[in-house]
């Protein structure tokens, strides 16, 4: 709540009971949650965000993926006029060297060796439109291709966050990220 936002959906797969369980309605963390549940089998980011839809609206909405660490402060954001999406860029990592995007101008690039490249955090703001323009023969299909193809047409713009930012989908960074913040 401290970054005003109170309403939240939840979209779940795997250990989804668990998650339930633990943030139920999100009444005791004075927020509201509603659950998009995927079923036994994941979608990945953009069938689950398709799948989710109808409880999204159709306003630009904050995208957080659940296997990140990072202490970036959501500020109130619009995108402009014919924008699908606003990503947040990170410094490359050791487990992703060559990066995911150029930056250019604000706008996202396919990487380009002649400029530099950022990994996408995981944290975006994304236009219902950008999801309903999927041309998937599947339920089941990636974020990525989606930001790529509006990038190309400059429907992306981006920052770059120098804060603190983990992946933590690994049992390995978990564990990283669990010393990191003991000692802090």
């Amino acid at each position: 709540m401290r970054a005003g936002i109170a309403d939240f959906v939840v979209n779940t797969a795997w250990l989804a009971e668990q998650l339930h369980a633990t943030l139920g309605n999100g009444k005791s963390l004075d927020v509201n949650i509603v659950f998009s549940d995927e079923g036994a089998v994941a979608l990945e980011t953009g069938g689950g965000l398709q799948h989710a839809l109808p409880l999204l609206g159709d306003a630009p909405f904050w995208l957080v993926n659940g296997d990140v660490l990072c202490d970036y402060r959501y500020p109130a954001y619009d995108l402009p006029e014919g924008m699908l999406a606003h990503l947040l860029l990170v410094p490359n990592p050791p487990h992703n060297l060559k990066g995911d995007f150029a930056l250019e101008d604000g706008l996202i690039l396919d990487a380009d060796a002649s400029l530099p490249s950022y990994t996408f955090a995981g944290i975006s703001v994304l236009h219902p439109e950008l999801i309903r323009a999927a041309n998937s023969d599947s339920d089941t299909f990636p974020l990525a291709p989606l930001l790529r193809a509006a990038a190309r047409n400059g429907k992306v713009s981006a920052e770059v966050y120098e804060g603190l930012w983990m992946d933590i989908g690994t049992a390995q960074r978990l564990a990283e990220a669990d010393a990191l913040l003991q000692n802090t």
